[in-house]
């Protein structure tokens, strides 16, 4: 897809990082161990630089940058947290929710009613089909600059949500285009999203309407209980359309801001009845994204 077509960085442009010499030595080499005492001093650069390795012009440095970033931002995603499934199932359930009737539940009720030719309705049981407890949309801003740690950040949200509603999620990526990296139910792994969106980069014009519209397309698929639309954004719209609107029209929008730039997302929120949470590196997103899911 045209969002993995990789803007490579040069060996030169990454040594400005404070780290980059620690975790890569020499050409082609990425330590393992020196990747995760980095994590220990400061996970927000490191998170950061890992993110920019996946984009270096050293293709075996790259490569194994992926593979790393892979798994490392996936594991971060599971901390803390157990996931809630996300595809509906079948339960047992009163006779007043309608269904099939439970004959295994109803033993006891069935046997009643065949001798007296009464049975209590309260204790026949049927086997209804309930839907998803939750359904959630991603959508992340990649306009302007994109990279370091804000890159890191959406790939961590990605796989924070995947976790979290594993079969009814979604992940877009806007600027001026929207960009589909998991469409709602598909069976897309989720290191794959997370590959695609560490191939991003920042890349022109903020088509928030665009964005918020294409999440309520997604969400329009799933017949889950609730309904979330994840925005990773500042909120500065610079493409023509009516973002309150949009937002608005959606079920329940939780914007995720930075929290030092978080004056657009305030008024966002505010004119259209979502709510705030505010993320000020990589490591925190996965909290705000748990704190934003669990309302």
């Amino acid at each position: 897809m045209a969002a993995a077509r990789r803007r490579t960085t040069a060996r030169s442009h990454l040594a400005r990082h404070e780290r980059f010499e620690q975790i890569s030595p020499e050409v082609g080499v990425l330590d393992d161990e020196a990747v995760a005492s980095a994590m220990d001093e400061d996970p927000d650069a490191t998170l950061g630089l890992l993110a920019e390795l996946t984009a270096a012009t050293d293709v075996a440095l790259r490569e194994r940058a992926r593979r790393l970033a892979g798994r490392l931002f996936v594991d971060l995603a599971r901390h803390g947290r157990s996931r809630r499934r996300g595809v509906g199932r079948v339960v047992t359930a009163a006779l007043v929710d309608g269904g099939d009737l439970d004959v295994d539940a109803s033993i006891d009720a069935l046997a009643e009613l065949r001798a007296t030719g009464v049975a209590d309705p309260e204790r026949l049981r049927v086997r209804t089909w309930r839907r998803p407890d939750l359904a959630v949309c991603l959508v992340v801003d990649r306009s302007g600059s994109m990279g370091g740690a804000p890159l890191a950040t959406a790939a961590l949200a990605a796989a924070a949500v995947a976790w979290r509603a594993p079969q009814e999620h979604a992940v877009l990526a806007f600027s001026r285009d929207v960009v589909t990296l998991r469409s709602m139910s598909s069976d897309r792994p989720v290191w794959r999203v997370v590959d695609d969106l560490l191939a991003l980069r920042g890349a022109g014009t903020t088509d928030l309407d665009g964005a918020l519209r294409g999440a309520a397309a997604q969400l329009s698929r799933s017949r889950a209980a609730r309904q979330l639309t994840l925005l990773l954004s500042d909120c500065r719209a610079t493409v023509h359309g009516d973002p309150t609107a949009a937002a608005a029209a959606l079920e329940e929008l939780v914007i995720v801001a930075p929290a030092a730039d978080r004056a657009e997302a305030d008024a966002l929120a505010c004119s259209a009845g979502a709510r705030v949470v505010t993320v000020d590196g990589p490591s925190s997103v996965v909290a705000a994204l748990h704190a934003a899911i669990d309302g």
